[in-house]
């Protein structure tokens, strides 16, 4: 992930990178379970940019194995 970072470079704070670690790590565990994503609402992400959501795909293929809601 911080090659994907570095390519864009992006710095996240402190908070931006504890945020992203738990839910990667969040990730990390339904791609072992197989746990469904909960609900979520799709309005909720109207404002994310392409770019932004372009990126998380990128993180969600890392696990080869979770859906693209994960995005």
């Amino acid at each position: 992930m911080a090659d994907l970072f570095a390519a864009k470079a992006i710095q996240p704070n402190p908070v931006q990178q504890q945020m992203l670690t738990s839910h990667v790590r969040t990730m990390a565990l339904r791609s072992l379970t197989g746990e469904a994503l909960p609900e979520v609402e799709t309005d909720l992400f109207e404002d994310i940019s392409p770019e932004s959501m372009l990126l998380a795909q990128q993180v969600v293929d890392l696990f080869g194995n979770l859906p693209k809601e994960q995005a």
